[in-house]
């Protein structure tokens, strides 16, 4: 994601990663990603009875997208899902969970109907992985948007391991090339096989396993146990 601000960009990329560093820390058991993030079908009357009729079609829709799309291009089923979330109403994690940062599950998004952009790329990656798209094709990355002026998660999409990757944003509709989107300064990315911290363009620093993010542990736990009877959405304010 080449950016031409260079002093402003500099200034932020520092910035950005010592935050991101502050994020990561190490922890000793690795939780399993979940083969399948949709809980059983048969609990769909009682999502509908706790959440209502939406959320049930929101569900329902979620699962069609699926199992319709497994024999799609990449390009397609990047496409039909992006338009899918991007739907959703975006809304700040204090306003809608009641704490400062929480990353929801996909199934916590679409009952709720809102969350911010880390809800809406964690949905976009994990719908894709169940499509069949592979990890190493697909990271979750951490940007700092400069017409923002704040941090902000995209998911990003590697046709192959050089490529200029496509980004998935819920705040732009079109998805476009990372040399496009020259108001994004990415600070690092990661995806189930891994952690890297973005320094030039082109250059990047492994760290290692993405399990030294604590939230990114949280997330993929609850996806792994998740079952409707059992959906976890803190009460919205």
């Amino acid at each position: 994601m080449p950016v031409h601000h260079a002093p402003r960009a500099r200034t932020a990329r520092r910035l950005l990663h010592c935050i991101a560093l502050l994020l990561l820390h190490t922890v000793g058991n690795r939780p399993a990603i979940a083969d399948n993030i949709t809980p059983d079908p048969q609990t769909l009357g009682t999502l509908e009875q706790q959440y209502g009729s939406l959320a049930r079609a929101r569900y329902e829709h979620w699962q069609h997208l699926i199992s319709t799309g497994e024999n799609l291009s990449d390009i397609e089923k990047l496409t039909r899902v992006n338009t899918f979330f991007n739907q959703v109403e975006f809304v700040n994690d204090i306003d809608h969970w009641g704490v400062e940062d929480y990353w929801a599950t996909p199934m916590q998004l679409l009952a709720s109907n809102g969350g911010d952009c880390e809800d809406f790329s964690i949905a976009k990656y994990f719908t894709l992985r169940q499509m069949g798209i592979p990890a190493k094709n697909l990271r979750l990355t951490y940007v700092k948007a400069l017409e923002l002026n704040q941090a902000h998660m995209v998911l990003t999409y590697f046709r192959t391991p050089d490529s200029d990757p496509l980004v998935l944003d819920n705040l732009v509709s079109k998805i476009q090339k990372s040399s496009s989107r020259d108001d994004l300064l990415p600070v690092y990315s990661f995806n189930a096989e891994g952690l890297w911290l973005a320094r030039e363009r082109g250059n990047e620093q492994h760290l290692g396993r993405p399990e030294r993010l604590s939230r990114w542990n949280e997330v993929v736990a609850r996806i792994s146990t998740e079952q409707l009877l059992q959906v976890d959405i803190p009460a919205l304010r």
